[in-house]
């Protein structure tokens, strides 16, 4: 077979695979869908000015609209699934944005460096990642996970943090920094939770039989978790109002009220502390 001959049947091969790929909107379109509803949640995002309130009742209608049609387009959408899915998505709006202010609020009283409301909003990768994963999950929960995953992963390129759209998060959520966090799937996290760079919640188990099983751990409610922990598995838990530090490696559950560190190798004396599980 000659170069050309080569190069046609490799045409005509991805051409098939066109002829066959499953219905789906482009992630370019998702991801404008999704940026033009977090101009609407938070003007500070928004990319265009409105005439007047009419003008945006529109835009936010127009937003409805086009989330049926990305809905329809995706595997086994039809016209009634994708209307049903936007109609109730944009009734609880409300609710959403509501939750985002707390998230924003919880922000801005958890950081010290941070000025002002307007800073927050407009500048720290850990408030977009979680606009993002609830505008997901909100879409998870609906049976979109395709949309879901495209909208999460999105956000993962822009900020470095990976959120599973399916993960269940409680309010007030704060991920300071940001870079490299991980929550998986089945994770659980309560209220008023705190994660630094670097935190993985992960399973123990990668095994694609378990994919219907819990694998991801849970933490309480007030839960701070600092840079480089790692904490695996579907049966670990970290009881509220615990604080586990940098860098430690946890796949046991642990009692409320728990401060669990990695001990320093440089550090000749143990701790004092009552209250400090040392391990390492």
């Amino acid at each position: 077979m000659s170069e050309s001959e080569r190069i046609d049947a490799f045409v005509r091969e991805r051409y098939r695979a066109y002829e066959t790929l499953t219905s789906c909107p482009p992630p370019r379109e998702v991801e404008a869908w999704f940026d033009d509803l977090a101009g609407v949640l938070f003007p500070e995002h928004a990319t265009r000015r409105h005439a007047d309130a009419d003008a945006f009742a529109a835009f936010v209608a127009d937003l409805e609209t086009r989330l049926a049609h990305l809905v329809e387009r995706c595997p086994r959408g039809t016209s009634d699934f994708a209307q049903r899915v936007a109609t109730a998505f944009f009734a609880d709006l409300g609710e959403l944005h509501a939750a985002l202010e707390l998230d924003v609020d919880a922000a801005l009283r958890g950081d010290p460096a941070a000025q002002n409301r307007d800073e927050v909003v407009r500048t720290y990768p850990g408030v977009r990642a979680v606009v993002a994963h609830r505008v997901a999950h909100a879409l998870w929960r609906r049976k979109v996970p395709l949309m879901a995953r495209m909208i999460a992963e999105y956000a993962h390129r822009h900020t470095g943090i990976d959120i599973h759209p399916a993960a269940r998060i409680g309010a007030r959520f704060f991920v300071d920094h940001g870079t490299g966090v991980v929550i998986g799937a089945t994770a659980v996290v309560g209220d008023d939770v705190k994660l630094y760079q670097g935190v993985t919640l992960g399973g123990l188990s990668v095994r694609k039989e378990d994919a219907d099983l819990k694998r991801h751990p849970t933490l309480g409610d007030r839960v701070v978790v600092y840079a480089g922990a790692t904490v695996l598995g579907g049966d670990t838990e970290v009881g509220h109002d615990s604080v586990i530090g940098g860098n430690v490696w946890l796949t046991r559950s642990v009692p409320p009220h728990t401060k669990l560190t990695y001990k320093a190798s440089l550090r000749e004396e143990p701790t004092n502390d009552p209250d400090v599980v040392e391990i390492g």
